[in-house]
């Protein structure tokens, strides 16, 4: 006996992005990297490990931490105003 066998895909279809946008440039001293730590386990070790990867890239002048008080809410505007005005770039990471 034949039964027909039905497989869904659950994946959504590739999205199309811009491309990419304009390129920064370094400033002379090095860039201000920030780090947003989402406040679950391992997140800054793995921001870490980042931010050495990056020392290595590009010169790096400043770097500025940070981490939510929650992981399930979204970080404050204080943060976001904190690392907009010390940070070029931001990297946030997730861990568990």
């Amino acid at each position: 006996m034949s039964q027909k066998v039905f497989l869904i895909s659950p994946e959504a279809p590739p999205h199309q992005f811009a491309g990419p946008g304009e390129q920064r440039q370094v400033k002379a001293g090095g860039i201000r990297l920030g780090t947003l730590d989402n406040a679950k386990g391992n997140a800054d070790h793995l921001l870490a490990f980042v931010v050495e990867g990056v020392r290595k890239l590009v010169p790096v002048a400043s770097v500025v931490s940070l981490k939510k008080r929650n992981p399930s809410v979204p970080a404050s505007g204080e943060v976001l105003d904190q690392l907009a005005a010390e940070a070029d770039f931001v990297v946030t990471a997730m861990a568990d």
